[in-house]
């Protein structure tokens, strides 16, 4: 081959050479202009999930009252933490109570506590409680008070978890109160407002020792249950001790949650 076929040959090479290199840039170049559109994408939406996120805090306002008490400020992001209307929002009627004993298994993460309900003593409370628990309006919520010097009780009830919260409506008279104003180890009893025997909801609390609650001017608090089985459960909650929420309001150390209520 001559020289000059040579030189031809070799820049023919060269060029066909080059091409391939610009090609092979433009297709790099390609994939890093849809990579980096995928990743701005990303990050625009990870940047808006942390807007909701942080735009989304459903904690309630801090309304305290004797019963109905703020939430505990440990985690509760298991939970769902909005608020519920109980049986669309409606007392159910105290005749579903029909005036006779029910059982019932709270099933909480700390253990089970099993209970009797006095359908004939507190209809109303029962038959609320039950038709509650039958719609699972206390699944998945907290037990937002553990008060352990005075009384000795765990509130539960509030799906808020804020003790603010209730089924959309509110109930009374006042049911089957101890005149003596002794409240028993295992009793299950109605939390109410204070000086207001028309305000109960959905909000109860277990008494794990025994303990003199004074009544105010509205009378006691509606008992409609007891504990039969589970009593060393709300007592080892207890003896973990509290952790202070606010200056008058103390909540468990862990976080004790209702995961079901079976009723019949």
């Amino acid at each position: 081959m001559s020289s000059k076929r040579e030189r031809e040959y070799e820049r023919r090479r060269l060029e066909q050479w080059q091409e391939r290199q610009a090609k092979a840039r433009a297709s790099r170049h390609r994939r890093n202009v849809v990579v980096g559109s995928i990743v701005g994408a990303a990050v625009v939406v990870a940047a808006i999930v942390v807007v909701v996120v942080v735009n989304s805090d459903t904690s309630p306002a801090a309304v305290p009252t004797s019963t109905a008490s703020p939430s505990s400020s440990s985690s509760a992001s298991a939970l769902d933490l909005s608020p519920r209307t109980g049986n669309g929002g409606v007392l159910p009627a105290a005749s579903l109570a029909e005036n006779r004993t029910w059982t019932g298994t709270v099933s909480t993460n700390r253990g089970d506590i099993s209970v009797e309900l006095y359908g004939d003593k507190a209809p109303q409370a029962v038959a609320n409680f039950v038709e509650l628990a039958k719609e699972g309006y206390f699944d998945q919520t907290k037990c937002h008070r553990l008060v352990t010097t005075g009384i000795h009780v765990l509130q539960c009830g509030d799906p808020t978890a804020s003790g603010t919260g209730g089924p959309g409506y509110s109930w009374g008279p006042i049911e089957n109160a101890p005149a003596d104003g002794q409240y028993p180890a295992g009793t299950l009893a109605m939390a109410r407002q204070a000086e207001n025997g028309s305000s109960m909801g959905s909000q109860f609390f277990f008494v794990y020792a025994d303990s003199q609650i004074p009544s105010d001017s509205a009378g006691g608090y509606t008992v409609f249950g007891k504990v039969t089985s589970g009593l060393d459960v709300l007592q080892a909650i207890a003896d973990e001790g509290t952790q202070q929420v606010t200056p008058d309001l103390t909540a468990p150390v862990s976080d004790v949650i209702i995961e079901g209520v079976k009723t019949q």
